[in-house]
């Protein structure tokens, strides 16, 4: 079981950035997923990142503005969003993986509540 709190989102101006967290406690050896749902819309893959930090995965819309990093000594994972458009608007979820490290929200088996990050133009 793992129990997992997101921080750090919040109003920008386009052209910002922000430091999304993750926070988990309980067993923390997962595999580490940030996705994003905007009103009215599905949950979306945004980045992901294994267990050891070694592999990292980034969706097309955001790759080169967005980076996952992990601390596994602070049982954290980040996600640094720079250069935000009101695109990138939306909740963010930090979701965990015991088995594997990718795309697909059905693998992933816990979720945060959530935090909203809005970019506004």
């Amino acid at each position: 079981q793992v129990q997992l709190v997101e921080s750090g989102g919040g109003l920008v101006q386009a052209g910002g950035s922000l430091r999304l967290s993750c926070a988990a406690s309980g067993r923390t050896s997962y595999h580490m997923g940030w996705f994003r749902q905007a009103p009215g819309k599905e949950r979306v893959f945004v980045a992901a990142i294994s267990w050891s930090g070694g592999s990292t995965y980034v969706a097309d819309s955001v790759k080169g503005r967005f980076r996952i990093s992990r601390d596994n000594a602070k049982n954290t994972v980040y996600l640094q969003m720079n250069s935000l458009k009101p695109e990138d608007t939306a909740v963010y979820y930090c979701a965990a993986d015991r088995s594997s490290v990718g795309p697909l929200k059905y693998d992933y088996d816990y979720w945060g509540q959530g935090t909203q990050v809005t970019v506004s133009s």
